[in-house]
Parts: structure tokens; C-alpha cells; sequence
């Protein structure tokens, strides 16, 4: 089982991913933008964080740079959400050091295969 953060600032989004998660045994805890995804990592340690990229207060890039400036999460998986998967996110995702790019909206099936594959 893996302690995973869903950040987002879409509610029933967050809902969703946690649904997905949970249904495979994981423990989810949603949070509404990169600020409080950034603090709640201070508080403790994941093993895997999947973020939106755009949400107020601080983005998804930014949450990623942060979180890769923590010891803690320097090789932690960090997937990132993106309405758009073109090259500008595909750069965005390199330059945050984010592990992989989901669509959304997602396929469950989907973000279940990836988050098996970057946790094993």
C-alpha cells in the first residue's frame, strides 16, 4: 500500500483519483492546490505524488521543484495531470523533473497501470 497525495484544485477530480487509488488498496489524501500539497509533504513522507498542473496559490511545476528540493523526495515518482499532453507540457513535465504526464480527463485503468509501474 502507498501513500499517495491527489492535488488538485477540482474536488470531484481529486474524488476520482482517490476512488481509483483506494479501490487498489492505497491511502489517498486530496489536497485543493500545490501549497497545501507542498506543506502536507513537509509534515510526511509519500510514495508517489500526482499533482495538477494548473491550480492557484502555487502550480504543479512549482509543487514538483519543491518537492525535489526536499531530501526526502528527491526520487519520489511525481505524476503530473495536464488537460493538454503536447510538447509544451511534455517540457513542462521535464523541466519540473515530474516522472510522467496522465490526461485528463484520465482513464482509471490507465493511471492505475502507471501508478503500478513508477511504484514497483
Amino acid at each position: 500500500m502507498a501513500i499517495i497525495p491527489a492535488v488538485d484544485d477540482s474536488a470531484s477530480l481529486r474524488q476520482m483519483v482517490a476512488f481509483k487509488l483506494k479501490s487498489n488498496d492505497h491511502e489517498v489524501l486530496g489536497t485543493a492546490d500545490g501549497q497545501e500539497g507542498l506543506n502536507a509533504a513537509q509534515c510526511r513522507n509519500f510514495d508517489l505524488v500526482i499533482s495538477d498542473v494548473n491550480m492557484p496559490k502555487l502550480d504543479g511545476i512549482a509543487l514538483f521543484l519543491g518537492l525535489r528540493n526536499l531530501p526526502g523526495y528527491r526520487a519520489t515518482p511525481l505524476l503530473m495531470l495536464a488537460t493538454e499532453s503536447g510538447d509544451d507540457q511534455k517540457q513542462q513535465r521535464r523541466s519540473a523533473d515530474a516522472t510522467g504526464l496522465l490526461g485528463k480527463p484520465f482513464n482509471p485503468d490507465k493511471l492505475h497501470n502507471v501508478v503500478r509501474q513508477v511504484l514497483n
